[in-house]
């Protein structure tokens, strides 16, 4: 018998020697009525019609849904046999996942739907699990950020990063500082149409985030990938610095050579700097982080540093500690990338986001164990393992291949407390599946690209380790992520069938 189709694997499931739950006229759910609906919703949609009742007196079976104090933060327990199904979630965010779980469960026969008979008890590996989305490169609307969340949030995903500023535009809106948007947000790569989102858009994102456990992390990236402020306020950057390397990507991708005011449409990287030892760019920073921090009801606030191949090291070091000092004023936990490790002054307790390789290179561990010696802890990214935009074959129509091609049981096969020596669970704070769209303007293309690889950097994030159980195995995953092919047809998920996996449906 296959594993059953439950990604992320839980950490204990059991299947039942008994006859399966069975969905039919009469069976009803019952309890938490949000999760209710939940359910009621995606199954309907799983199965094309209505599958259950409102509760009621005198009916044959039940879905019953419960929270149930103490269990750790956003875990739960499902049962199902012929009697029923009872699922009870330690808080409101672990009956959503133990709902996710039952709709993976659904059998079709040709009686209709069923539930194998099982038991499973579940709860996270790491307590930050996040998707990032690149909306700066290409602009993407309000609607796609909704469907990337609900498909990330049934994955168990818990935070979305939002990338909303790089050399190619500005996406948010600042009323204290309008030309951001009106200037510099007007074309994307390729010299695609542009876009940003007004203060109502940015909320309903949140909204909708909260609506399904997810919380928004956004990033203002700096003092690099900065080149669309100069579009608007040419005061508070530097002259582009361009080197061989980067006229290189020029030639094979396309693109002319940046000039401050004018947009760039290119892939170079690593060109723009803001004025280090200027205060106007600080109280820019002051403006720009205040607005975002008071529309932003979550902890986080990213700050870049990546990349800042135009700013000397000790100007990097010196706006890396301004601009996270800020943050910290502000309320806020700064994340930075992993570079800004080496910034002497960092302010204690900023999370690093490792994004080199499964094995270091160029002292990128050194500088991810910095963030730990100052009380920070730090989500690993690694890029030849799940960054969702890197080819996952050489012919693949989308995606860039600069970590390497990627394919699925490459993304599958590593462990987060692997990566960096030093940094083990209780200094990792989570993994995060980032998804650059260079190349990805559709939600059809983040689909093609996301899925299925993005269930092994949600296995990464909320299973046990690689190897700890008979499920987390490369033959396990593409057993089950094949199983739930069904599952993501029905709800327009546009996946890439990858040969390396057991599709079935």
């Amino acid at each position: 018998m296959p594993d059953l189709p439950l990604v992320p694997a839980p950490a204990a499931v059991t299947v039942v020697d008994a006859a399966p739950f069975r969905l039919d006229a009469a069976t009803a759910v019952t309890g938490d009525a949000e999760a209710a609906a939940l359910l009621r919703a995606l199954l309907a949609e799983r199965a094309g019609s209505p599958l259950l009742l409102d509760a009621a007196g005198g009916v044959a079976s039940a879905v019953d849904l419960a929270l149930a104090a103490g269990g750790a933060p956003e875990s739960y327990r499902l049962t199902a046999d012929a009697a029923g199904v009872r699922i009870e979630g330690a808080d409101a965010a672990g009956l959503f996942y133990g709902v996710h779980t039952l709709v993976q469960l659904l059998v079709a026969d040709d009686e209709g739907w069923l539930v194998p008979a099982v038991e499973i008890a579940d709860a996270p590996r790491f307590t930050y699990r996040g998707v990032m989305l690149d909306v700066a490169r290409h602009f993407h609307p309000v609607a796609t950020v909704k469907a990337y969340i609900d498909r990330a949030a049934a994955l168990k995903f818990n935070h979305l990063h939002l990338h909303l500023s790089d050399d190619q535009g500005w996406r948010l809106r600042i009323d204290s500082r309008p030309l951001l948007t009106e200037q510099g947000s007007r074309t994307a790569i390729g010299g695609e149409p542009g876009g940003f989102y007004t203060h109502d858009d940015y909320r309903e994102i949140v909204a909708h985030a909260a609506a399904n456990h997810m919380t928004v992390v956004p990033e203002i990236d700096m003092p690099g990938h900065t080149h669309a402020v100069t579009l608007a306020y040419p005061e508070l950057s530097e002259e582009p610095v361009v080197t061989d390397e980067m006229r290189e990507i020029l030639r094979v991708y396309g693109g002319d050579e940046p000039v401050n005011g004018a947009p760039f449409q290119g892939l170079a990287v690593g060109f723009s700097s803001l004025r280090i030892h200027d205060e106007v760019t600080y109280a820019f920073l002051a403006d720009v982080l205040g607005e975002v921090a008071a529309l932003t009801p979550g902890p986080y606030l990213h700050v870049g540093g990546d990349e800042a191949l135009g700013t000397p090291a000790d100007d990097f070091a010196h706006f890396m500690a301004r601009a996270t000092a800020i943050v910290e004023g502000l309320g806020k936990t700064p994340i930075t990338w992993h570079e800004a490790g080496a910034a002497a002054g960092l302010s204690p307790g900023t999370v690093g986001q490792y994004w080199g390789f499964r094995t270091p290179i160029d002292g990128m561990d050194d500088k991810t164990r910095a963030f730990v010696a100052r009380g920070g802890q730090v989500i690993l990214s690694p890029a030849d393992a799940i960054y969702l935009d890197m080819k996952y074959a050489a012919d693949a129509p989308l995606g860039l291949q600069w970590a390497g091609i990627v394919p699925a049981r490459q993304a599958y096969e590593w462990d987060p407390a692997s990566v960096v020596d030093g940094v083990s669970d209780a200094e990792i704070l989570g993994v995060e599946a980032p998804l650059w769209a260079e190349t990805l303007s559709t939600l059809a293309d983040i689909d093609a690209m996301a899925f299925p690889r993005i269930g092994a950097a949600a296995e990464a994030a909320w299973s046990p380790p690689l190897g700890a159980t008979s499920q987390r195995t490369w033959e396990s995953f593409r057993e089950r992520v094949g199983g739930l092919a069904a599952l993501w047809t029905s709800r327009g998920i546009g996946f890439t069938r990858l040969p390396e996996i057991d599709w079935r449906g």
